[in-house]
């Protein structure tokens, strides 16, 4: 009983630790399903018009018939509809359709030989599809299974010719037999498009996939997407790692985004921890230092630097012409900060001051601790997520003693603007490229408006097909591999034909 109550006690606990919040989440909503709707109604009628039928032939009598060269000539999906369905599951539906076939006709009536083609319209087609998405082993949403019923209403065969009655009191026989294979048939195409043809697009949204030379980003999903009528949220680990440590985990203590809005077609949505392991990333990897030296370091500093309380100092040194260098290095990982009224980034560093004789060891003349806020700017651009810091507050002070701090005051507007000028725009410049978002190939955000919030910033935006999906598609069609029919086909006809 005891351990019955202690279960029941830490069991919240448990679930709490289960659930690791996001940090990165995106939102699809009907709006932008209405959009995926369109680009999908145009991949299917091309599949539909792939379809390849086998042969159909037999006997009835003295009426012998063989049917070959099956092929889709037109169709007309006039009543379509996508939507979600809780818990995980998206509906495709098609109503009321009409498919236009065209096929090699080779009769034999007791003494008539005819051979030819024949149009035939398949009438009031019926598909249902419902499609579950859940996560993969490897943390991308795939396509995991599919159920489709399709039915056809009505059949009709067009015969022309001296025996086109006769034809047309025979042609049951061939119209129920097409009718069946043609309804056999649209389901397994689907299912190959929905399952290998769609899944190899999303093969394409990037998972695990490196930024740049020092730092990569995992996307991986952490649970199966959550599906509303409305909605269908995916929740993204969202963390930044360090190359040289592609297995190091960084525990997420932010606050989890929480996206409210529907009025847009797609929101993203970013906590501080998405951010910060980014920043945690590149201090791992020891990039966030910039050294100046001899010519690099700005004039107008080193002739402040050697003017005023530093002058003492430059005498007594041995070298006081040697040139003069400046390395800033970043102490601890920088932290973000999201608040309704802005982004900013917390930075501490140090900057060394040094001379460098030539040929002789450097002589350090100072140590200087600095604290500074940067004012972020976050955007997206395409499918880009880029950042653009500026400077806001500034401030430094010796680790050595007070008196030298209160000495530091008068180069803090220089060195400000040093770091407005020389270091801002290196930082920038590394963040110019950004970071891609996790969506398919040939799909992009448009109309992006930015939006913070306690903890996490939202962008909302609409969606744009840069490249349509059969494009994208070809591009990542896996190899062909031999066709079989399902097992409820006769691989052989249950009737011998006869040779016309």
């Amino acid at each position: 009983a005891a351990s019955s109550c202690l279960l029941l006690l830490l069991l919240p606990c448990l679930v709490m630790t289960s659930h690791s919040p996001p940090g990165c989440k995106i939102r699809i909503t009907s709006k932008g399903l209405d959009l995926v709707k369109q680009e999908g109604l145009r991949f299917v009628e091309q599949e539909l018009q792939n379809i390849t039928m086998p042969d159909l032939h037999g006997k009835e009598g003295q009426f012998h018939y063989n049917i070959t060269q099956v092929k889709v000539m037109d169709l007309q999906l006039a009543l379509s509809d996508l939507h979600f369905q809780p818990q995980q599951h998206l509906v495709f539906n098609i109503s009321n359709a009409s498919i236009s076939l065209r096929f090699r006709r080779q009769l034999l009536y007791w003494f008539f030989y005819d051979i030819g083609s024949i149009n035939a319209s398949a009438d009031g087609v019926h598909i249902h599809t419902v499609l579950q998405l859940a996560k993969d082993e490897a943390g991308r949403l795939k396509i995991s299974n599919m159920t489709c019923n399709a039915s056809i209403a009505r059949m009709h065969a067009g015969f022309s010719g001296t025996l086109r009655k006769v034809y047309e009191f025979l042609s049951t026989f061939i119209v129920t037999g097409m009718r069946f294979l043609l309804s056999q048939q649209i389901c397994p195409s689907l299912e190959h498009a929905s399952l290998v043809l769609l899944n190899s697009l999303l093969d394409t949204v990037p998972v695990r996939n490196y930024v740049d030379e020092h730092i990569g980003i995992d996307y991986s999903l952490l649970r199966d997407p959550a599906v509303s009528t409305d909605t269908l949220d995916l929740d993204f680990k969202g963390m930044f790692f360090p190359r040289a440590r592609e297995d190091q985990e960084l525990e997420n203590h932010a606050v989890e985004p929480v996206i409210k809005e529907t009025e847009r077609m797609v929101y993203v949505a970013f906590s501080e921890y998405f951010f910060d392991s980014a920043m945690h990333a590149y201090f791992q990897e020891g990039v966030l230092a910039i050294e100046l030296q001899g010519e690099k370091v700005p004039k107008d500093l080193e002739v402040l630097l050697r003017a005023t309380f530093f002058g003492t100092i430059f005498m007594q040194s041995p070298a006081v012409d040697a040139p003069l260098r400046l390395v800033l290095q970043v102490s601890a990982p920088p932290r973000c900060i999201i608040k309704p009224t802005g982004t900013s980034v917390s930075v501490s560093a140090f900057l060394n001051i040094s001379l460098v004789p030539p040929g002789r060891p450097a002589v350090q003349l100072s140590s200087m601790a600095m604290e500074t806020k940067l004012s972020a700017k976050v955007f997206l651009q395409g499918k880009a997520l880029r950042v653009q810091l500026d400077l806001r507050r500034f401030r430094i002070y010796s680790k050595q003693s007070a008196l030298e701090s209160l000495a530091l005051f008068s180069l803090q507007a220089p060195l400000k603007t040093l770091l407005q000028l020389t270091i801002m725009p290196i930082i920038n410049e590394r963040t110019k490229k950004g970071v891609q978002i996790p969506l398919p190939e040939g799909m992009d955000f448009t109309k992006e408006v930015v939006t913070n919030h306690a903890g996490f910033l939202t962008v909302g935006a609409d969606l744009h097909f840069s490249k349509g999906l059969r494009e994208v598609i070809e591009k990542y069609r896996p190899a062909p591999t031999t066709h079989t029919y399902p097992s409820s086909w006769p691989a052989e006809p249950t009737v011998d034909p006869r040779q016309l």
